[in-house]
């Protein structure tokens, strides 16, 4: 029989996983896989608060924790849910669709996609789920760090997409780069600023003394950057917009600094 630790981790991710099951069947009758992307940050949101309620710790640090992934999930929820109603499914699924065959696909985007994504989501919600167990209830310079880290990325992520959103909205900027405000010191403000919250997050669970959960903010950062982040973008829009080849000369691909003369 599993322990209380283990017991609690696992049921969290079938949590998880009801929640991706019934998205899955709705994008099916849709024939959109693409649905899933909003329920990315409502994921992490659920499961948050499934361990905030069903963990035996009370201390201050669980509170901060639910109210900023609270806050980070919902945003990005809605964000990802407004940009992409009334819109055909993403060009991603779209080919993965065509690739197997629309016959086989409603089934076989459960696993590739909704069972996928359940699995990455409850990894990488480890440091959110040993601070929520964890009885350390003692503030330290750690918890400090991680709210500064998770401020400094929240304004980049929520910023740039709304830089971003007030750009595309401009009919003269059709064919441009956004090349002002965060997207000026980073070409990828959003993704910058979800790792920084990611990593306030693993300072979290460096203030309990839990160390091994960093890992999923690390996983985080690698996906951001190397799978379906910076590198996945930047492939699509190097062959869309023929300026996008000087802005990459002259701005930061993913630290923000200062732009290159």
């Amino acid at each position: 029989m599993l322990n209380p630790f283990w017991s609690t981790y696992i049921q969290g991710f079938l949590i998880v996983m009801a929640m991706l099951t019934i998205v899955w069947i709705v994008s099916v009758q849709k024939v959109n896989a693409g649905i899933v992307d909003p329920f990315w940050g409502l994921g992490f949101v659920l499961v948050n608060a499934f361990y905030f309620f069903n963990t035996p710790a009370e201390n201050l640090r669980k509170w901060i924790l639910l109210a900023l992934v609270s806050i980070w999930g919902l945003r990005l929820f809605a964000y990802l849910w407004w940009r992409n109603w009334g819109k055909p499914e993403d060009y991603r699924y779209a080919q993965f669709r065509q690739k197997y065959g629309a016959e086989r696909y409603w089934w076989f985007s459960f696993f590739q996609v909704f069972l996928l994504q359940g699995i990455l989501l409850s990894l990488i919600s480890a440091p959110l789920f040993v601070v929520n167990y964890s009885e350390n209830a003692s503030f330290t310079f750690w918890d400090a760090f991680a709210i500064l880290c998770w401020i400094i990325g929240f304004a980049f992520e929520a910023g740039g997409d709304y830089q971003l959103v007030k750009f595309k909205s401009n009919p003269a900027n059709k064919g441009k780069v956004l090349n002002t405000g965060f997207w000026k010191y980073t070409r990828h403000p959003n993704y910058f600023g979800d790792a920084c919250v990611w990593w306030g997050f693993a300072f979290f669970s460096l203030a309990t003394k839990n160390y091994w959960p960093v890992l999923g903010s690390v996983f985080m950062t690698f996906l951001l950057v190397k799978v379906s982040g910076v590198a996945l973008l930047e492939k699509a829009l190097k062959t869309n917009k023929p300026q996008y080849d000087e802005y990459i000369r002259k701005t930061s691909s993913f630290f923000p600094w200062f732009p290159k003369k």
